[in-house]
């Protein structure tokens, strides 16, 4: 099976999906999780095999298919996607593989899809990855990947949450990294964000610290661009206590359901907060 949707049980297989997409598909049915399919590491097998970097005529059929029945049930005429890597042995107890694989924001149309897809693909042989793989005992040979496909949120404001403090290893703080515009300038770290500390327990803000955010990531017509923050949001907090709080009960909510501290990617669009990624947290004892 080269194409399975987030929702199909069959998307929660690791094996399949990799474990962001199985992490995801797991609470697509009961949180607001944007609407996305996955190419297996089927797909990938597929397109490898064939040697030429070319895609197998009836794979680029599914995919084209695929990308225009969710734009039916998104409503969208100009569909923006998200295309995010996902290997097997990706986002679990052991190692994250943040930022080492390859995600591409705003893609419209199923030719820019089929591109983003095909350099998610080649990434599995970047220096940078294998160089990861090797310092945490992975093999570097046959790896395996997925890629997922996903509408894109157009994030007003964006970022990451902790629900254990990363820093301190306070399993009783959620730790909270935020900025204007889409997540990746948090994510990458060309941004210092606004972070918020939240007592796990009683969900009361103990912390904020409020930084100058002089850039953030915005959606262009070739993807993204990073761009100015206006010069009066520039010291404004990203979050107002409810925000923060809310965010930090999702991330206590996380926790309880998965079985370990998480780890996630959320964004607020016309004030709805929506949840993008959900892995373990790697770095606490």
């Amino acid at each position: 099976m080269h194409i399975v949707w987030l929702e199909q049980p069959i998307c929660q297989e690791v094996q399949r999906v990799g474990g962001k997409v199985a992490n995801l598909s797991r609470l697509a049915a009961d949180y607001r999780v944007p609407p996305g399919f996955c190419l297996t590491t089927a797909a990938y097998g597929a397109w490898a095999e064939a040697g030429s970097g070319d895609w197998p005529a009836e794979l680029v059929r599914e995919l084209n298919a695929s990308y225009a029945k969710m734009a039916e049930r998104c409503e969208a005429e100009s569909l923006q996607v998200a295309v995010r890597s996902s290997a097997i042995d990706e986002d679990g107890q052991s190692a994250s593989f943040a930022g080492q694989y390859e995600t591409y924001l705003n893609m419209i149309g199923a030719e820019a899809v089929i591109d983003a897809v095909t350099r998610c693909w080649a990434s599995t042989r970047s220096e940078q990855v294998l160089e990861y793989r090797r310092q945490n005992d992975l093999p570097v040979d046959d790896v395996q990947i997925a890629v997922l496909v996903q509408q894109m949120v157009p994030a007003d404001i964006a970022g990451v949450a902790f629900s254990a403090n990363p820093v301190n290893k306070n399993r009783d703080e959620v730790v909270i990294n935020t900025s204007w515009g889409l997540g990746e300038s948090v994510v990458s770290g060309t941004v210092s964000p606004d972070t918020y500390v939240v007592s796990k327990s009683d969900l009361k803000v103990l912390e904020r610290e409020i930084a100058e955010k002089e850039k953030m990531t915005v959606a262009h017509p070739d993807g993204t661009r990073e761009v100015g923050v206006p010069r009066f949001m520039r010291g404004e907090s990203t979050l107002d206590d409810a925000k923060a709080i809310e965010i930090a009960q999702l991330a206590r909510v996380l926790e309880q359901q998965m079985g370990w501290p998480v780890d996630i990617e959320c964004a607020y669009h016309e004030e709805i907060l929506y949840l993008l990624q959900c892995r373990p947290i790697t770095t606490l004892d």
